[in-house]
């Protein structure tokens, strides 16, 4: 760990070691002050969420008894602003996937066949072109959700989504009817990760026989997992790709989550971080990323709610991740409130 001035720089530190630690150091206070949480508690500590979390919900099979709980409160990604609270209860979900084309074997010489043998860079662009339109809004109809519903709305009306030391929001993208809060927290996104076709380091006047981009679409609740794959297979052969193939990706992903604004525990642990901040809380039906909180609501059955206690710029899964210390230190105060209310009152009522 290394301190220079307001930030401590360290692998992991934001995501995800230092929010841990952040709660458990919560935990402690409140011990040391009155000697007892107040309340039962079980500890889970998940290290894979990187590469999906494999084996999670057979763990929470196994032990459900064991794991019984009334809520998760838990902690993962950043704030909206460093100053200000966030508290979310739900996460996007997200499926990868490789759409591939090939056309012949081998490379030919771009001039002697040009013309001659199709080029799959052309036709894989064209596929890709099916999926959104220009400004990336999603033309396949069973990746559009119905679920961003008036209550929705108006959870997500003036959430900030732009500023600090993120890259600047592009205006005229995404669904146009939408606000940002709502396309990037309310709405479903298609993502090309990666593509290649021939050697792109050092290309040659040759015709490649393949092309491949690694694709992604992060979804809301409302969008059925087990249909995108298949649904986006309907809608290429419609438009006439049935020459591109579709490949899953091994590594699993996390099904969409989200849990009402207006749920008793969600208004319970919102009341006690508006009465430790003064006042100040951005409230998310769900996380624009993805999380394993599929597990806790639908293998444990139990209400999730998360408090983030990074910020946008803090580098996570790039060089110099670091935290704020005025965010561990609010952070740490939020979560101690959280737990003293918990102890205190037993928790929403009902």
């Amino acid at each position: 760990l290394v301190e220079e001035g307001e930030r401590l720089y360290g692998r992991g530190v934001a995501d995800n070691k230092g929010q841990h630690l952040i709660n458990i150091a919560a935990l402690e206070s409140v011990l040391a002050v009155r000697g007892s949480l107040g309340f039962n508690l079980r500890i889970v500590i998940e290290m894979s969420e990187e590469v999906g979390s494999s084996g999670l919900p057979e763990v929470f099979a196994a032990y459900k008894e064991r794991l019984a709980a009334d809520v998760l409160i838990a902690s993962d990604g950043p704030r909206l602003q460093p100053e200000v609270p966030t508290m979310f209860m739900g996460s996007r979900g997200g499926t990868t996937f490789d759409l591939i084309v090939e056309t012949h074997e081998g490379a030919h010489h771009s001039g002697n066949w040009g013309g001659l043998l199709a080029d799959p860079a052309m036709i894989l662009a064209h596929a890709l072109a099916e999926i959104t339109d220009r400004r990336g809004q999603i033309k396949v109809p069973e990746w559009r959700p119905d679920s961003l519903t008036d209550k929705i709305r108006d959870a997500l009306r003036d959430l900030p989504v732009a500023g600090g030391d993120g890259p600047a929001v592009d205006p005229d993208w995404g669904e146009e009817s939408l606000t940002p809060a709502e396309r990037v927290f309310g709405w479903n996104s298609f993502a090309v990760l990666a593509m290649v076709s021939g050697v792109p380091d050092a290309p040659v006047n040759a015709i490649s026989g393949w092309a491949r981009a690694s694709c992604q679409l992060r979804y809301v609740v409302g969008t059925d997992p087990k249909d995108v794959i298949p649904a986006l297979r309907r809608h290429l052969d419609r438009a006439g790709f049935d020459n591109v193939r579709i490949e899953p990706h091994d590594r699993g992903f996390f099904a969409a989550t989200r849990l009402d604004p207006d749920h008793p525990w969600a208004e319970f642990v919102g009341k006690s971080i508006r009465k430790t901040s003064g006042g100040d809380l951005h409230v998310l039906p769900n996380l624009a990323g993805s999380l394993p909180n599929d597990s806790f609501t639908d293998i444990l059955g139990v209400p999730t709610i998360w408090v983030p206690h990074s910020y946008r710029g803090c580098s996570q899964h790039a060089p110099n991740e670091h935290v704020l210390k005025s965010v561990c230190r609010s952070s740490l105060e939020v979560m101690a409130g959280v737990f003293w209310d918990i102890g205190e009152t037993g928790g929403p009522k009902g």
